[in-house]
């Protein structure tokens, strides 16, 4: 259950102070065994909400809720699209597939954005849920066509983590590293992570769903279904928006698309070793049954993974390919 009701009681909490049943009740017209009941709707999204008698319900902590004025007003120039935001999506991406199918984008600008503050069905690369938690995260999609085609669009994914690096190293943020080939890490643990696709047969032109999530602060209720070493921005002490982040991180992305869209990845090789992770590190590639071993060793021109494997250097794109450090 989610509706205008659940969204105005979402509201009303967000401050953190506590507001009563009979309040929200009175204020939407309906008794308290029914506010309950949204209110649970709520907690089943990840928001940490508690009562007390007497007092009422209240956060946790307060929730800066997302919108979109204050992201564009944190971009760093005029923004070439639309940005949308809504409360629960099952998905960013599949609402940015049904705009594309509906015809809604058709004369749309590249760079139309959707953000949601909870995702139902949120998933990263190889079909992993990705946990989406409301107002704990940023979950966002972006839209943008490649004229050019499918073939012209070979290391976007790679691009995609530059720009966010490079928003969030702008911000303050220390300790960051790209993991081939959609991961952020801070300190060694998952920060974020990208989720590229395709709609249409890509010959001629094709429209590109550009999925990202990035931890900002988890309620420790979430993390348990997490099943990797994670980190968020919280932990890093400073005190930043979510519009904020938003609104950097856009900026940088818009930038770089557009950057791509005219070079290639061929002229980002160098930013991405920068902040390459595993780069001369020993790692293990997963390629269904097949394990390849070797030393990492950068990326190419077209965005594929370099790994010495005994003394020759080996190219390696995309498809079933996980990546492991292993002991040297």
């Amino acid at each position: 259950m989610f509706n205008h009701v659940t969204q105005h009681i979402l509201k009303a909490l967000a401050n953190g102070e506590f507001c009563s049943g009979e309040q929200l009740g009175e204020a939407n017209n309906m008794s308290r065994a029914a506010i309950g009941k949204h209110i649970q709707a709520l907690q089943l999204l990840g928001l940490d909400i508690y009562s007390v008698t007497g007092k009422g319900y209240r956060l946790s902590a307060p929730i800066e809720l997302l919108n979109s004025d204050a992201i564009n007003s944190a971009a760093l120039y005029e923004l070439p699209a639309s940005i949308e935001v809504e409360t629960v999506v099952d998905s960013t991406n599949n609402w940015i597939k049904n705009a594309i199918a509906s015809g809604a984008l058709t004369k749309s600008r590249s760079g139309t954005t959707i953000f949601s503050e909870a995702q139902t069905q949120g998933r990263g690369r190889r079909g992993k849920e990705w946990v989406s938690p409301l107002g704990a995260s940023l979950y966002f999609s972006t839209h943008w066509r490649f004229e050019q085609g499918i073939s012209a669009t070979t290391g976007l994914s790679l691009v995609v983590g530059i720009a966010i690096v490079e928003a969030l190293v702008e911000l303050g943020i220390p300790s960051l590293g790209l993991k081939w080939p959609n991961d952020v890490y801070y300190q060694g643990r998952k920060l974020a992570g990208i989720l590229v696709e395709l709609e249409g047969q890509g010959v001629d032109s094709c429209d590109i769903i550009i999925g990202a999530g990035i931890n900002v602060h988890l309620p420790a209720a979430v993390t348990k279904d997490i099943d990797q070493p994670y980190a968020d921005i919280h932990e890093v002490g400073l005190s930043l928006s979510r519009n904020h982040i938003a609104g950097r991180i856009l900026s940088h992305l818009m930038k770089l698309l557009a950057e791509f869209e005219l070079h290639g990845f061929s002229a980002f090789v160098d930013r991405w070793h920068q902040h390459d992770c595993f780069i001369n590190q020993h790692v293990q590639l997963q390629m269904g049954q097949r394990r390849v071993t070797g030393v990492a060793k950068g990326v190419d021109a077209q965005g594929g993974l370099l790994l010495e494997v005994e003394q020759q250097v080996q190219s390696f794109f995309g498809g079933e390919i996980s990546l492991r450090k292993v002991s040297s």
